[in-house]
């Protein structure tokens, strides 16, 4: 992709797409209001005290779907920070978004494994097995493919740290 900008309708889902330190949260705090971001991690935190406790998982989100929806009814832009690397994990946001008749939007963050390697190593909030990171790499691989199909009317995938480093984020009216 040879492109400095995603364009985004400025009210619209957009959903972060990647495997674990792939730099999703990264990027939505240098592209989004913090009060457009819904992190699933966060979700666990205000639940828990504790964004790794996996446990609240699932309490997690149903709280991420509530803001979410809460959000699009005020016609908000939403963006979601989860791994989403698997179909079944988005496709009740994509029902959302279509139940609000808004644009969706998928952003890939597909870092090489050196990239996801040298990141892991450096993280000192969690840390994450092999099997985990490769699971999810096959996951990204295997359901990110036909996005498109899925009811996304825009899919960006972003290949390269660089190439992440040099995109601007462009809303539409």
């Amino acid at each position: 992709m040879n492109q400095s900008s995603l364009q985004v309708p400025a009210f619209s889902l957009i959903l972060l797409i990647g495997v674990s330190g792939a730099g999703k949260s990264t990027f939505a705090r240098r592209h989004f209001l913090p009060t457009e971001v819904i992190s699933s991690d966060h979700c666990r935190a205000l639940i828990t005290d504790n964004e790794n406790d996996q446990s609240a998982t699932g309490d997690a989100f149903e709280l991420l779907h509530w803001l979410a929806a809460k959000r699009l009814q005020r016609r908000r832009l939403t963006v979601i920070d989860a791994t989403n690397v698997q179909a079944d994990a988005r496709q009740s946001l994509i029902d959302l978004g279509q139940q609000f008749n808004c644009p969706l939007v998928a952003i890939v963050l597909d870092m090489p494994e050196q990239v996801l390697n040298d990141r892991r190593k450096t993280r000192t909030d969690r840390s994450f097995a092999d099997p985990v990171l490769h699971r999810q790499r096959r996951d990204l691989w295997l359901w990110t493919r036909y996005l498109e199909y899925e009811g996304f009317s825009t899919v960006y995938r972003l290949k390269s740290a660089d190439e992440v480093d040099q995109i601007q984020v462009v809303r539409q009216s």
